[in-house]
């Protein structure tokens, strides 16, 4: 799924300058422990969380993912934002809960 329908199906918020219409995500996980994500989580993958904090960058660079979403109106500092981007990761914020952002996305097909 290319992140252009992510940001629609979310009504997500783009930040930072990593953003690509076109980058596409392969998979996605929706958790607030970062210990689930890199026990779970697959390659090219789309992070959705409500933590808001640094070690969600770093976790989702290590796995190699391409985005994050934060959830239930959460919007990262500056300083997230910066690290994201240096990491090229792409960052959304939507006002949607993580249990309904997961379901749209499942919806339209990113299931694995």
């Amino acid at each position: 799924m290319k992140l252009k329908t992510v940001v629609g199906l979310l009504d997500a918020k783009v930040l930072g300058s990593s953003y690509d219409d076109n980058k596409e995500v392969l998979a996605a996980c929706g958790s607030d422990l970062m210990s689930d994500v890199l026990a779970f989580v697959k390659d090219q993958a789309l992070l959705l969380t409500g933590l808001v904090n640094s070690q969600v960058v770093r976790t989702a660079e290590m796995m190699d993912m391409k985005a994050i979403v934060f959830v239930r109106g959460k919007v990262p500092g500056d300083d997230i934002v910066s690290l994201a981007d240096e990491a090229g990761i792409a960052v959304l914020s939507t006002q949607l809960p993580l249990y309904i952002s997961c379901g749209k996305l499942y919806c339209e097909g990113l299931y694995k």
